[in-house]
């Protein structure tokens, strides 16, 4: 049985493209075969099946929208969208892996960095060759970046690097670190090699969200790198910043995705589960819920597609991103959370992929900004009036 069933209340697909149908229909082919077969165990286990990152390559997920001369795809948004639609139908941690590597490091190179910086990584990195991560985050600076103690000093025609970043995926089996310090001009980006003398990436174990995901502390005692190594274009706080709006963008996509895992294994299980000898799906409280669970996916699809379009135009802004990322998150919480209540004993078994979906997405509500933050950016940007403090 395919594990996928298509929720198109409203005819989206032919609003896409032949192009982005079959990038979809790649990926989600990938994930149905190669992927849901394993994740349960390693969901299990805490631990992240890096045997597929050449495969991941092959199949062109890795920076999708950066240009072919870097080893890229060329697509455009939307394409990359239905790509974290199908990731995280699989598994939260599949979609992160793969967009911390496109959004979060192959996008500040391209954006920020040299030529040299980009033909040295942005290729290696599109195949898979070469893992990356995002060092933004600190212990004591979350939502309030600007406050991060990781310094930056110059010495000579270097820079020495201390500080520590927590909560960094990928950065335990990473061989490149975007790292953010501060220096006396401001907020400055590195491309790291995580091999130098002094940096470390120990793994944060005993998560019960996230399971399949390789999340880390990043560790920088004294890190010598070089004035090469810094991205030139990378001016202040805006520069991370923007590397997070790309990525929200593809968690909104991927909230959905999310949420129609949890909808399909929802519908086909109230249809075969018989309860007082009918189908759990005759009953008028299972049909309420498959109701309202349809419409807010649906709201979220016709969101994340017009964001894509605007994105595509040029046009689309900070604040979009934070409605679209907020909602869809949402609206994947509480399908799997409806969803799991459906499910009754079973919605607690791993052979049920609800539980495992609802408890990645505590992370993927908190991370990128959490629920709150985007509020209160929306808040901000219709009132004209900031409540952060």
């Amino acid at each position: 049985m395919d594990p996928f069933q298509a929720l198109d209340f409203f005819e989206l697909e032919d609003q896409f493209s032949e192009e982005e149908r079959m990038v979809r229909d790649a990926v989600r082919s990938w994930v149905g075969e190669r992927f849901l077969p394993v994740i349960m165990e390693h969901w299990e286990a805490g631990t992240f099946p890096m045997e597929f990152a050449s495969e991941l390559g092959e199949l062109g997920v890795f920076g999708p929208t950066i240009p072919e001369q870097y080893g890229g795809a060329g697509l455009n948004s939307v394409a990359y969208g239905l790509i974290c639609q199908e990731l995280e139908r699989g598994d939260s941690g599949l979609r992160s892996f793969v967009s911390v590597q496109g959004s979060l490091v192959m996008y500040p190179i391209f954006a920020y960095g040299s030529e040299e910086q980009k033909q040295e990584w942005l290729p290696k990195l599109a195949t898979g060759e070469a893992i990356g991560c995002f060092g933004l985050t600190e212990p004591d600076f979350g939502s309030n970046p600007g406050g991060m103690l990781t310094t930056a000093k110059r010495d000579g025609n270097d820079w020495i690097l201390n500080g520590r970043k927590m909560w960094i995926t990928n950065g335990t089996v990473s061989q490149v670190a975007i790292v953010w310090a501060r220096a006396e001009e401001g907020i400055v980006g590195f491309a790291v090699p995580t091999d130098l003398p002094g940096f470390s990436a120990p793994e944060q174990k005993h998560k019960w969200s996230l399971r399949a995901s390789i999340t880390s502390e990043l560790v920088l005692e004294d890190v010598r790198v070089t004035e090469a190594m810094r991205l030139p274009k990378a001016k202040g706080l805006k520069a991370p910043l923007g590397c997070l709006t790309q990525a929200r963008y593809g968690i909104a996509w991927g909230g959905i995705g999310a949420a129609l895992a949890c909808f399909d294994e929802a519908l086909r299980y109230s249809k075969e589960r018989i309860v007082f000898d009918k189908p759990l799906a005759g009953f008028q409280l299972a049909q309420k819920k498959l109701a309202d669970m349809a419409t807010d996916i649906t709201l979220g699809q016709l969101l994340a597609l017009r964001l894509g379009r605007l994105k595509d135009e040029g046009r689309f802004t900070p604040q979009q991103v934070s409605m679209a990322k907020r909602n869809n998150v949402w609206v994947g919480m509480q399908t799997a959370r409806t969803v799991r209540d459906m499910l009754g004993a079973n919605g607690i078994s791993l052979e049920y992929q609800t539980g495992r979906h609802m408890l990645n997405l505590e992370s993927v509500y908190t991370y990128e900004g959490t629920h709150d933050i985007h509020t209160l950016a929306l808040g901000h940007e219709l009132t004209g009036i900031p409540a952060y403090r």
